[in-house]
């Protein structure tokens, strides 16, 4: 197991250049609220609102943020690595992104899938033209943690715990910094770690922003929050749940370092929350994401702050059976 560094502010510059042309510098657009609003998400008295807007990553060609860093992985690897192909562990949208890229670079692709993984991802990282291995989630986990496959021959490109990637993820914090330098608090999906460290990691390298980056996490896993609270890495119950793509009974090792150093802090929303903030997505403004993609709007719909807060909307690969159950006000 390798030991991380925090990607400088000239890889993510050099991470900018090396995607433009291939991925969106997506929106960010102000989201439409009202008190009534948080006060369904649990603030029976609401002092004040914050400003909030959303960060589209799920308007990304693969329809989540981890095209950049898998493009990124991509295009700066060693051409001689590249012979035997590539190959990452993922519950579906790092698959999906790497394949788009694999496709483009005409190189075989290989994904790691967990027993668990919605079949709508499986079936866009087929259409891309990978290669499936479904293995059981505590295998698939055991993979992502130890970072090797015996039946792996190609360049393995980690989901999370990778320079690289991160440097890739990276660059949606001076896309945020440009469109609102005067931001207080961006809001991250933590599921691995590689999104939020990635983008703490360029607000830190820059000297215009002093807006911190904090971790949402969902209620049916928690590690980052608990270890965060116990100053030590620890290990907490997990269930799957709708909210795919995130949450683990534990830390991963390589992240913990960093997340410590990075980020300012974490939050928890539970399943309702997150249902209730994919329904307002889709009504007010008609945006479509899945679980994860929804988890920092539903912690912001609970601060009672006055503050310019940025939701990164991190991917909208969301079932239609889980969407039409949501829409009608059912828990997937």
């Amino acid at each position: 197991m390798s030991l991380l560094s925090i990607p400088s502010h000239e890889s993510i510059l050099s991470a900018r250049k090396r995607l433009a042309g291939t991925i969106l510098n997506t929106p960010l657009i102000r989201f439409e609220s009202c008190r009534h609003d948080f006060c369904q998400f649990g603030e029976t008295e609401v002092d004040t609102i914050p400003e909030i807007y959303l960060k589209l990553e799920n308007l990304q060609p693969t329809g989540s943020f981890k095209v950049r860093g898998a493009g990124n992985a991509l295009l700066s690897a060693d051409p001689s690595k590249l012979k035997n192909g590539v190959w990452t562990a993922s519950a579906g949208n790092m698959g999906q992104a790497l394949a788009w890229y694999a496709r483009k670079l005409n190189i075989a692709c290989t994904v790691v899938v967990p027993d668990n993984a919605p079949e709508v991802k499986v079936q866009a990282i087929q259409s891309l033209g990978a290669e499936i291995i479904n293995v059981p989630f505590s295998e698939y986990q055991s993979i992502q943690k130890e970072s090797k496959h015996p039946e792996m021959k190609g360049l393995l490109i980690h989901p999370f715990a990778d320079e690289a990637v991160m440097a890739g993820n990276g660059t949606i914090g001076f896309e945020i910094m440009e469109d609102l330098p005067d931001a207080d608090t961006i809001l991250v999906p933590y599921g691995g770690g590689g999104l939020s460290c990635g983008i703490a990691s360029s607000l830190r390298s820059s000297k215009s922003s002093g807006a911190s980056v904090e971790a949402v996490e969902i209620a049916t896993a928690i590690p980052l929050t608990e270890s965060l609270a116990a100053g030590k890495m620890m290990e907490v119950p997990y269930r799957s749940s709708f909210v795919s793509g995130m949450g683990a009974p534990f830390i991963f090792p390589q992240m913990w370092g960093l997340a410590g150093k990075l980020l300012a802090g974490s939050r928890v929303v539970e399943l309702t929350q997150v249902a209730k903030a994919i329904r307002l997505l889709a009504e007010r403004h008609h945006i479509i994401v899945e679980g994860a993609g929804a988890v920092a709007l539903a912690a912001a719909l609970r601060m009672n702050e006055n503050k310019k807060l940025v939701c990164v909307v991190s991917g909208g690969n969301i079932s239609a059976a889980h969407l039409n159950k949501i829409l009608h006000g059912e828990l997937p």
